[in-house]
């Protein structure tokens, strides 16, 4: 087999269930934005009473910054959405006393009213900010960073050709796939009855070394290029291989935006 053969067949062949991106350390990387949210995420929760994780993915982000506290809430919970990923949030999150429920991105979330003092997510793929808002006590806040419009543009549109931003957010109600514009995602939350306190975007430049990574990060961050397959897109990827082997690494850059609301005191 060819060089180009081996690393797709090592890309095709990495497990992407949770969100754990440890594979990638020489594959690829990627700038942090300066705001830090697994030390903000910290930081909250360990004042915070009862507290809920959005699409939580395997559960690792959310362990990181609760390693990192004294106590965890003593209310935690989480949502996610895919089935491979909720059996591994359940054992991330397990010593933490976390409950893990599995529920789609647009699905009520499965909690009483005003059950949480703290809402938070990274990167989750839709938010429905009016069950946020009813899930969050008069007070209660809402900390989560967010896939902004035009992330890793530069690799869609290798992959795909060029394709516009397409943000279709529904006011008060959700933010759109991921990629939405924060000017959006603040409406929505707004609309929903959250005050935002604060509101903080970035390019962040992220570098693939190689097609493998590529491949699995494809794999993995599902929206970049929809459908994606190694077969549907061999030519393509034998087109970048030869780019990264002639020129270095290719080049993209992730938008990123952290959004920080606050709940009214009475729900309008």
């Amino acid at each position: 087999m060819s060089r180009f053969d081996d690393l797709l067949a090592e890309g095709a062949a990495v497990p992407t269930e949770g969100w754990d991106f440890s594979w990638f350390a020489g594959r690829a990387s990627e700038q942090r934005p300066s705001w830090g949210y697994a030390r903000l995420l910290a930081g909250r929760l360990a004042a915070a009473g009862a507290a809920l994780d959005l699409q939580t993915g395997g559960g690792e982000v959310l362990a990181e910054a609760l390693a990192a506290i004294p106590a965890a809430p003593s209310t935690l919970a989480a949502t996610e959405a895919w089935p491979p990923n909720v059996e591994i949030a359940r054992r991330t999150l397990a010593p933490f006393g976390a409950t893990v429920a599995e529920a789609d991105v647009l699905d009520d979330l499965p909690f009483p009213p005003a059950a949480f003092d703290l809402v938070v997510g990274r990167h989750p793929v839709a938010v429905r900010f009016d069950e946020v808002r009813r899930v969050l006590r008069p007070g209660g806040s809402y900390l989560a960073q967010h896939v902004g419009a035009g992330s890793v543009r530069e690799l869609t549109e290798f992959m795909m050709g060029p394709n516009p931003e397409s943000a279709h957010p529904v006011p008060g109600r959700f933010t759109a796939f991921a990629g939405a514009a924060p000017t959006a995602a603040t409406a929505a939350a707004e609309a929903a009855g959250l005050e935002v306190v604060d509101v903080r975007q970035e390019a962040l430049r992220m570098e693939f070394f190689d097609v493998a990574a590529v491949v699995v990060f494809l794999r993995k961050v599902i929206w970049t290029v929809p459908g994606f397959t190694v077969e549907a897109y061999r030519d393509r990827l034998a087109e970048l291989h030869d780019f990264v082997e002639r020129h270095g690494p290719f080049v993209a850059h992730a938008q990123r935006f952290l959004l920080a609301a606050r709940a009214t005191e009475t729900i309008e």
